[in-house]
């Protein structure tokens, strides 16, 4: 068992943070953030030099999050870029913390919905976001967003939090992640090595044709993300999970799954993206023993 739940700690830790920059001085300035903020950056540094513990990330990500938290009161309201920064940060370490250490719904479910909430209070720092939001609706406004972090990470944490949701799914929040991933396919396809279109394969495979979703449409994206992102494993492990798999493609999905486990082999690419390659790769090695009507689709 963990020694400390998600929001206990977090929360304790920010309050102890916050305290402390208070009895510095007579208040808090710029400058108690910008040193907050270098100490989550160096905690959330994955390529530091010291190698990658997997297990041991978890503290350091935790730590990370609560000294963001702890800077964003104190970030004066003029300096939108450095608050865009924490936000995004926020929303993409509350994404990875779910995905690779939380295992309850509940932890899961929070995580996921602060990171959505971080990524859209990004969004909305720009005026012309919510000057559109107001005129047009929220969708139109997704759709011409500017910043690619903010706008990726909130269809993550929106698409992951949608399935504690059902209800908020099937009255449009599908169709907002399919804006969100759409928009991020066209400000900038190669961040995070493809995520884009990683990110919108895994929708349009995965969700019913009603909701949007088309395998069809998913296979070029799933090829894309390949070619953006060569040494980035999930792109391999998706596409043999998400579009061969349920296809019956099986010399697709174990070539797809064949070639990320070998490349898994090769440190260096495991160093490139250290916790996501860690994560699909073990996927990979559950999906190697698949076995359909009995029999292994893939060989020993």
């Amino acid at each position: 068992m963990r020694a400390f739940l998600l929001a206990s700690s977090l929360a304790a830790v920010a309050v102890a943070l916050i305290g402390l920059a208070l009895t510095l001085g007579a208040g808090v300035s710029a400058r108690d953030a910008e040193e907050l903020i270098a100490q989550a950056e160096a905690l959330y540094d994955r390529w530091d030099g010291e190698g990658f513990d997997f297990a041991a990330y978890e503290g350091k990500l935790r730590r990370a999050i609560a000294l963001w938290e702890a800077a964003l009161p104190l970030i004066p309201e003029e300096e939108v870029q450095t608050r865009a920064h924490v936000l995004n940060r926020l929303s993409q370490a509350y994404f990875e913390l779910a995905e690779g250490y939380l295992t309850s719904r509940e932890e899961e479910d929070r995580a996921y919905g602060k990171g959505k909430d971080y990524a859209l209070e990004s969004l909305r720092l720009d005026p012309e976001f919510t000057r559109i939001e107001e005129r047009e609706g929220f969708r139109a406004a997704l759709r011409s967003a500017g910043d690619v972090e903010a706008i990726f990470w909130y269809g993550n944490n929106l698409g992951k939090w949608l399935n504690y949701h059902y209800g908020v799914a099937l009255t449009g929040g599908t169709g907002d992640v399919l804006a969100a991933f759409e928009r991020s396919v066209e400000l900038d396809e190669r961040y995070l090595a493809g995520g884009p279109h990683r990110a919108l394969a895994g929708f349009l495979a995965q969700v019913p044709s009603f909701l949007g979703g088309s395998r069809k449409r998913a296979k070029p994206h799933f090829e894309r993300s390949i070619q953006l992102g060569p040494d980035y494993l999930e792109n391999y492990v998706n596409y043999a999970d998400y579009y061969a798999k349920p296809e019956r493609e099986w010399e697709l999905f174990c070539s797809l799954l064949r070639t990320a486990l070998e490349k898994a082999q090769d440190p260096a690419v495991m160093a490139k993206w250290p916790f996501y390659n860690t994560l699909a790769l073990r996927r990979a090695q559950a999906l190697w023993n698949y076995r359909y009507r009995g029999e292994r689709v893939c060989g020993g």
